[in-house]
């Protein structure tokens, strides 16, 4: 169930209500949204893989629960346990045809013979992310950063609708202490979630849609007939595109959770207007970077054993976060460019006084924005082939360009949003409070008009992140 469709609007305004009224409720409440929560996902995949949603929080609970009651000597083997398990479960889903199609390769070259047998596994919507939220939980609790928590508390947690599908990935610190409350409506910022949800749905329907089937679509699906300018304004328009895509599901998603009564992580923060590559990954898919600096960084040594590790660690990080994005060589290959970055940036910076002048910050914001769209080309590219082409034709092809003025404009507006400072979001969100109610429904009503002007007789395209 995608979240700007009229399906969705019919569930929760179902929904919305019903958690209100059932909120004094605590127990009555959360099997409601744990119930909710399952047929939301169960309409987006097939209904078995609700079944691994479940098996998942009952293994991660109970992992959890017996860490509280085993001394200190078996503690790392069951958090190992429950680990592996979960990486298990995501390995045959997500990775199991990749490796074996690589191996088979490996094995045809080597003249092995070792046949091994291809499934066609379905990869269920989500797993990565409630995999990694299940992980930090038990981690969590190994290291004693907090408790087990209630089991329908944990479910909640881990299944509950607004970030179930594509984040924010949201630690059991941050979410579950909210719901020992009845959340109060009259302390809700509305004002601030229906602003959230309005540009979600402009980011995503407007812009993210548009440049994908205006021109992102079209020249990385066959390159070789496009010129370079049209190589170029789809690179770029991808970086609008992903940009405005993700971030938009992301302000839906805590738009709907302030609705519910309970605050998401921020997961966005102008990560175009970065001036480093460093820089960048503090403000792009924030929770996913903090997970992987916790979670994998730091256990493999993070920057406390020299130098060298240092480089290694950072690399060995973007590849596993490359390759968590997909069972594909093009995303490790992405990742591999963004480790490959972020260490020489770090070597960089320890050789001080490198250059006689401080480079000026719009040459670095070029730098920086220029390099991350080239590792967008094979974060697109659906082979290592595709992205050869499209590179190929960015510096020999010719011919006419295709691009139109809408297409340019869409990316200038998504670039250029990157840079606008926080007083006229503020502004805006004041006056919308201020009209009252009638005007409120008013305004979101033109918001949802407008962007179904936009919507093409296909629908509602999926969200990128929806696949990973």
């Amino acid at each position: 169930m995608l979240f700007p469709t009229i399906e969705f609007a019919g569930f929760f305004a179902i929904v919305l209500p019903a958690s209100w009224l059932l909120m004094p409720y605590r127990r009555v409440w959360k099997l409601f949204i744990i119930g909710c929560s399952y047929y939301f996902y169960a309409t987006g995949v097939e209904w078995q893989f609700v079944m691994l949603l479940g098996g998942s929080t009952l293994w991660n609970q109970g992992a959890a629960k017996l860490l509280g009651l085993v001394g200190e000597r078996y503690k790392s083997w069951i958090c190992g346990i429950a680990v592996a398990g979960d990486l298990f479960a995501l390995g045959v889903f997500k990775y199991y045809n990749f490796f074996v199609n690589n191996f088979l390769t490996l094995s045809d070259n080597l003249h092995i013979g070792m046949p091994l047998p291809l499934v066609q596994i379905a990869l269920p919507t989500a797993i990565s992310f409630f995999t990694f939220q299940a992980i930090s939980y038990v981690v969590d609790v190994r290291r004693n950063q907090t408790a087990a928590v209630n089991t329908l508390d944990f479910a909640v947690y881990l299944c509950f609708f607004p970030h179930l599908l594509a984040g924010p990935i949201v630690r059991v610190s941050e979410l579950v202490p909210q719901f020992l409350t009845a959340r109060d409506w009259r302390r809700i910022e509305y004002s601030r979630a229906m602003g959230l949800i309005c540009g979600g749905l402009i980011k995503k329907v407007i812009i993210a849609d548009y440049l994908d089937t205006q021109m992102v679509t079209p020249v990385f699906n066959s390159p070789t007939l496009h010129s370079r300018i049209d190589i170029l304004v789809a690179i770029y328009g991808y970086a609008v595109q992903i940009y405005c895509d993700f971030s938009g599901y992301t302000d839906i998603a805590i738009g709907l959770a302030l609705l519910l009564g309970f605050r998401f992580p921020q997961n966005f923060n102008k990560p175009y207007a970065a001036l480093s590559i460093t820089e960048f990954w503090h403000r792009w898919h924030m929770t996913l970077s903090r997970w992987l600096r916790d979670y994998l960084y730091i256990p493999l040594g993070g920057n406390r054993k020299g130098r060298v590790k240092t480089y290694r660690n950072l690399m060995l990080t973007m590849l596993l976060g490359g390759l968590w994005h997909g069972a594909a060589w093009t995303f490790v290959l992405w990742g591999g460019l963004h480790g490959s970055g972020l260490a020489f940036e770090k070597w960089w910076h320890e050789r001080k006084n490198r250059l006689p002048f401080p480079v000026p910050k719009p040459v670095r914001w070029l730098l920086m924005f220029n390099f991350v769209c080239l590792a967008w080309i094979f974060f697109r590219a659906d082979s290592m082939g595709n992205a050869g082409a499209v590179l190929g034709q960015l510096f020999s092809g010719s011919g006419a360009t295709t691009v139109t003025s809408g297409v340019l404009l869409a990316i200038v507006v998504g670039i250029a949003i990157q840079f606008v400072p926080a007083e006229p979001g503020l502004l805006l969100r004041r006056l919308y409070r201020e009209i009252g109610p009638v005007g409120q429904g008013l305004a979101f009503a033109v918001v949802v008009l407008v962007c179904g002007a936009f919507i093409t007789g296909q629908g509602v395209a999926p969200f990128i992140y929806y696949r990973f």
